[in-house]
């Protein structure tokens, strides 16, 4: 197949998904009435062109999707990018640990988002007011062979200070 064949096989699914963005314009008729038309052949059109794609190029061969299940089952797309552990140190006061998964594509910024989450899915289960982060603490574990981001910190759970019986 030479290069011109090549790359229009590997541009029908980028036009055939842009195409297809274009089934919900709006139409105007005669009275000025607006209709939705929808006449895209949708994300169908893109797994067909796509599966035809890799046929055509011979990467369904069993040594090609072998490596893409290998490589699929080490990366694991759809697995929680955190891993958060929450540890009682007491009543009312509790240690968070998170682990950040060894490979992930972006989420680095996310360590404090997702423990201030965390404490405040744990202060609305536990019916408390609010908590007091006592210590927060960021780094990487240089484990082999990835690294991984690390975060840990502990909170201290607070009634209402206006309702004490709350």
């Amino acid at each position: 197949m030479n290069r011109a064949a090549r790359y229009s096989v590997l541009l029908l699914p980028i036009a055939l998904a842009a195409c297809s963005g274009l089934g919900n314009a709006v139409k105007e008729s005669a009275g000025s009435v607006k209709q939705t038309v929808k006449e895209s052949p949708g994300p169908t059109a893109g797994a067909v062109g796509g599966l035809w794609m890799l046929q055509q190029l011979g990467y369904l061969k069993p040594e090609y999707l072998a490596g893409a299940l290998i490589a699929y089952s080490i990366y694991d797309p759809f697995a929680p990018t955190w891993e958060i552990r929450v540890t009682e140190l007491d009543p009312g006061h509790c240690r968070i640990d998170l682990n950040m998964k060894r490979l992930a594509t972006g989420g680095d910024g996310e360590a404090r988002q997702t423990f201030l989450r965390a404490a405040r899915s744990l202060t609305e289960k536990g019916g408390y007011a609010g908590f007091d982060e006592l210590r927060y603490e960021e780094g990487i574990d240089s484990t082999r062979p990835f690294a991984h981001r690390v975060a840990s910190g502990e909170i201290r759970f607070v009634n209402s200070r206006h309702f004490p019986g709350l």
